[in-house]
C-alpha cells in the first residue's frame, strides 16, 4: 500500500507540471542550463506543490478506511525532505553565477560576513536532520550519528546533481543495492516490517509491559527488549 503514495504524488505532478511550465515561461523565469538552453526554473516548486495535494486523498483514505497507506515515520521524513527542498529552492533562486562553490567557498564567505545561501543550506539541513531523528526515539550517540548520515547522503546527491538525471540514476542504484543487500523490497524508512522473532534478543527480557501496545498479554507475557529499538516489536 505504501507504493499507492508514490503513484498518487506522482499522478499530482503530471497535472500540474504543464500549468506550472507555462506560468514560469510565461512569467520570464528561467535560467540556461549547462547547455546553455534556456529552461523554466524553479521547477522544483512542482514537488512542494504535488506532495501536498496528494496527502488530501491518502490521509482520507488512511483515516475513513482505516488502512495504514503512509508510512509511520511521515511527520519526521515529510519535515526533512520538504525542509531541504526548501532550502534548495532558496539557494538556486538567491545564489547567483559569481556565488562561492564548495564548502571552502561557502565557509570563507561565511567568515567575511557574506551571505552563503550554500552555508545557508548546509546549516539548515542539519538543524532538521536532528529534528527529523529526535522522533525516533534514538540514545544521545546514535541521534547524533543518524543525523550526519542524514546530511552526509543530502550532500552527496547534491554534489552529483550537475547533470540531468545523475542523482536520479545514484538514488535508483543505491536503492537497488540496498534492497539485495536487506533482503527486503522496501529498505527505506516507512517500511510496515516488523523485527522477526529472532532480531530479539532473548537475554534482554523486560519485565516491563509493552512500550508500544500496553496490551495485557505483553504485561503478562515479558516480551524481550527489541536490539533494534524499533516501534511494533515481532513478539507482540
Amino acid at each position: 500500500m505504501h507504493a499507492l503514495a508514490f503513484l498518487l504524488a506522482l499522478i499530482a505532478a503530471a497535472i500540474l507540471a504543464p500549468a506550472l511550465l507555462r506560468a514560469l515561461g510565461e512569467g520570464g523565469h528561467t535560467r540556461a542550463n549547462f547547455r546553455g538552453r534556456a529552461l523554466p526554473f524553479p521547477f522544483g516548486v512542482l514537488t512542494l506543490a504535488a506532495a501536498p495535494i496528494a496527502l488530501i486523498p491518502l490521509l482520507a483514505l488512511q483515516r475513513f478506511a482505516s488502512t495504514d497507506v503512509l508510512p509511520a515515520q511521515l511527520l519526521p521524513i515529510a519535515v526533512y525532505a520538504l525542509g531541504v527542498l526548501a532550502l534548495g529552492l532558496l539557494d538556486d533562486t538567491l545564489a547567483g553565477d559569481a556565488s562561492p562553490r564548495g564548502w571552502r567557498g561557502h565557509g570563507a564567505a561565511t567568515l567575511r560576513g557574506e551571505l552563503s545561501t550554500g552555508a545557508l543550506k548546509a546549516a539548515g539541513s542539519l538543524g532538521l536532520a536532528l529534528l527529523a531523528m529526535s522522533y525516533l526515539g534514538l540514545s544521545n550517540g546514535r541521534w547524533l550519528l543518524a543525523a550526519g548520515v542524514l546530511v552526509l547522503a543530502t550532500n552527496a546527491f547534491n554534489l552529483l546533481d550537475l547533470r540531468p538525471g545523475r542523482a536520479t540514476k545514484a538514488f535508483v542504484l543505491l536503492g537497488a543495492g540496498l534492497a539485495i543487500g536487506s533482503a527486503d523490497v522496501r529498505p527505506l524508512p516507512g517500511s510496515s516490517r516488523r523485527p522477526s522473532r529472532e532480531s530479539c534478543s532473548p537475554r534482554r527480557r523486560s519485565s516491563r509491559a509493552c512500550t508500544t501496545c500496553a496490551s495485557a498479554r505483553c504485561s503478562a507475557t515479558p516480551a524481550p527488549t527489541c536490539s533494534a529499538r524499533s516501534p511494533g516489536c515481532g513478539w507482540c
